[in-house]
């Protein structure tokens, strides 16, 4: 247990606020442990993971977990399909180099999100057509309320677009410990997405797609090591058609795609470059000049300016489309 804890190195933005006490889960046993331990029972808890989509605003007043669990383990196989478990504590694109290296399809186009394992079914993270959810079988942990373990089906996580059950009924309440997924054994890929649709499919690998996958990433989003930042800031608005239609008629180059018969998912990163923030840069933060759903830290050692200036995004879409925008990183 650590004291007064900096908290610089454990959240991409870098900025530098700190925890009363700072846990790092080893396994099981030390967060049994750790939740048995009287002297901790009324202190408030922030379970964390890799850091990549929370911005902390202020010291966080109680203790912060922080899970080392690490792990990988294949639970059963056949011709079709591989069910493995990884700890919560893997580095999240470390495990889809893995399954790239193995021919484990799935989750290739999720290649070099940064984040842990664990992180990721609560999130439900995506890109480039495929959500997570598709390929978790189960999510297990320990309920912080009562101390047990629990498993957690794919039907009983209630995945959603960048939401699950973890996000909202039992967020902060249950520390994920492993994840367990299914992938494919047999070729298949999801090259939906336009900027895929021109990849060379003759003799493709599975390879090519994460190398082309993280060729596209490294073009639009900057790489969080070399310039601060949470990757997307904001979700994608799901909106009536019938509100798109209306933009469509005002920008030609408009885009939508179709959820359903009424609703339709647009850009966010395209509403904010039309209000004008694309490069914005103000004291030492901004918005990154290649993506305008990244916020980015210059220099700032206070998350509260990041804050602001997601406001001020957020209100002028609002004013322009009147559209709201729904943050996607957690605030502190």
């Amino acid at each position: 247990m650590f004291k007064n804890y900096s908290l610089k190195n454990y959240n991409s933005f870098r900025v530098n606020h700190k925890a009363n006490f700072f846990l790092k889960i080893e396994n099981n046993k030390s967060l049994i442990n750790f939740l048995t331990d009287k002297k901790f029972k009324n202190e408030k808890k922030l379970i964390i993971g890799g850091g990549s989509n929370i911005l902390f605003t202020k010291d966080y007043e109680g203790v912060i977990l922080y899970s080392c669990i690490k792990g990988i383990h294949i639970l059963e196989e056949n011709d079709n399909h591989i069910k493995v478990k990884v700890g919560s504590g893997e580095n999240w694109d470390n495990f889809v180099r893995l399954c790239v290296s193995k021919n484990w399809y799935g989750i290739e186009n999720l290649s070099l999100i940064p984040g842990s394992v664990g992180a990721a079914p609560i999130q439900n993270i995506g890109a480039y057509g495929v959500e997570v959810k598709d390929y978790i079988y189960d999510v297990n942990g320990i309920d912080l309320k009562n101390n047990i373990k629990k498993t957690y089906s794919n039907k009983s996580c209630d995945f959603k677009y960048r939401d699950s059950v973890f996000k909202r009924e039992l967020k902060n309440n249950f520390f994920v410990t492993e994840v367990t997924f299914i992938l494919m054994k047999n070729k298949k890929f999801t090259l939906d997405y336009s900027e895929l649709k021109n990849i060379n499919s003759q003799n493709l690998t599975i390879q090519n797609v994460r190398d082309k996958i993280i060729e596209i990433r490294n073009l639009k989003l900057p790489d969080p090591k070399l310039l601060a930042n949470a990757g997307s800031f904001f979700k994608n608005p799901i909106i009536n058609i019938k509100v798109a239609k209306k933009i469509k008629e005002q920008y030609n180059h408009f885009k939508y795609y179709q959820i359903n018969e009424s609703m339709v998912k647009i850009s966010a990163a395209w509403l904010i470059e039309k209000s004008g923030w694309k490069g914005h840069k103000e004291k030492n933060i901004g918005v990154y000049n290649k993506h305008a759903l990244v916020l980015v830290n210059y220099s700032s050692e206070n998350g509260k300016d990041i804050k602001i200036l997601s406001k001020k995004i957020k209100e002028s879409v609002l004013e322009k489309f009147d559209i709201t925008l729904e943050k996607e990183v957690n605030i502190f």
